[in-house]
């Protein structure tokens, strides 16, 4: 059905000077009106995957994808957003082929007197249905029941239990509570704004296996969301059985003709853009005590193409000088090659930890951009 309006009258308002969102930057008034009308095969339009653009004025993409088919047809608006975001993507680039073989990465286990504990996640999405911001009510059940499906076949140390949000025990709360596994109806933008939080609890749920080591969310801010964490400092066997789960989940889904969304040129397809590729976000707790006080310490982890956090996750402070330390990047690298950039990242600023607690100097071991 066409539009009632023309996309000159209907272009969103990008000129106050707060706005700050990648899509303002290049989001023109030309492009607007190429991909105005376009729709996916699943009826989604330019403006759903906007939205988050035109209702938030900071420092965010405010980009999603309604449907996987969203990064082709609207491709001009994703593609110069992805280049942005990943410091360098094309529009003839290609994500490289999948790598969950642990036995490649060389070194894994830290001292545990600097690594506290090891957590991997990922994204996922499955093929042939619509991301949650435009998920009906039926497609996010479907969702469930196959995800659901596929992980009650998971034997051995994988093997475990699901946990739908809507039918939750009052004890099964409090323990997943006291587990720090519960998700809560998500407040921020890219998942209020969306949509993709419609009908909560409905079809959401957690399934974690009997150690809780290996974790699942399903239809959060994707559809699929795979977690593998341990306490300790042994980066290498959580990455193991991350792969291993995810590659036995993968099987049990096939045998029902069934897939995850793959993307020859993006990798794995998730809801927002920054999370394409591998979608993979490898991180330890390590503290810190003397390199965080390092007058360039914000600069090497930059220079070590690692992102620091709190231990309380995004936006928050670090507690005792232990940090959240992770790869960067999601795209361009595989999941073992960002494995190892964050084992060998880790490992420098252990040995830096070392130096300055025996009052040596660190300058042979800075890199670049700090010297």
């Amino acid at each position: 059905m066409p539009f009632k309006y023309t996309a000159k009258q209907n272009f969103p308002d990008y000129k106050c000077l707060s706005h700050k969102c990648m899509v303002g930057r290049h989001l023109t008034p030309e492009m607007y009106e190429k991909l105005f009308d376009k729709r996916t095969p699943n009826g989604v339009t330019l403006d759903k995957c906007i939205q988050p653009s035109v209702d938030n004025a900071g420092r965010i993409i405010g980009l999603v994808a309604g449907d996987p088919e969203s990064y082709e047809v609207f491709k001009d608006l994703f593609d110069a957003v992805i280049n942005e975001k990943h410091g360098g993507f094309g529009p003839t680039d290609k994500h490289p082929a999948p790598d969950l073989d642990a036995s490649k990465l060389v070194g894994g286990a830290f001292d545990p007197k600097y690594v506290k504990s090891c957590r991997i996640r990922t994204g996922r999405s499955l093929k042939g249905f619509c991301l949650p911001p435009s998920i009906s009510r039926a497609e996010r059940r479907e969702v469930e029941r196959i995800l659901v499906e596929a992980m009650n076949g998971l034997s051995g140390d994988l093997s475990g239990k699901y946990y739908p949000l809507k039918s939750m025990t009052p004890d099964e709360e409090k323990q997943l509570i006291a587990d720090h596994f519960l998700f809560q109806k998500p407040t921020g933008h890219l998942m209020v704004n969306s949509g993709a939080v419609r009908d909560w609890p409905d079809a959401r749920g957690i399934w974690h296996n009997l150690e809780k080591t290996f974790l699942i969310w399903i239809n959060e801010e994707d559809q699929c969301r795979v977690i593998s964490m341990q306490h300790g400092s042994d980066l290498k066997a959580t990455f193991e059985r991350f792969s291993r789960g995810l590659n036995q989940i993968a099987d049990l889904m096939k045998k029902n003709s069934q897939e995850f969304a793959w993307s020859e040129r993006l990798g794995y397809i998730c809801t927002c853009p920054s999370n394409l590729g591998t979608g993979l976000r490898c991180s330890v707790h390590i503290q810190l005590h003397k390199v965080s006080k390092h007058p360039k310490f914000e600069d090497l982890i930059v220079g070590l193409h690692l992102q620091k956090r709190g231990t309380g996750g995004e936006h928050t402070d670090a507690v005792d000088d232990v940090y959240d330390v992770s790869n960067r990047a999601r795209l361009k690298k595989s999941e073992r090659e960002f494995v190892q950039l964050v084992i060998d990242g880790v490992n420098k600023l252990i040995e830096m930890e070392k130096r300055l607690e025996a009052g040596q100097d660190i300058a042979d071991l800075l890199p670049a951009n700090c010297k």
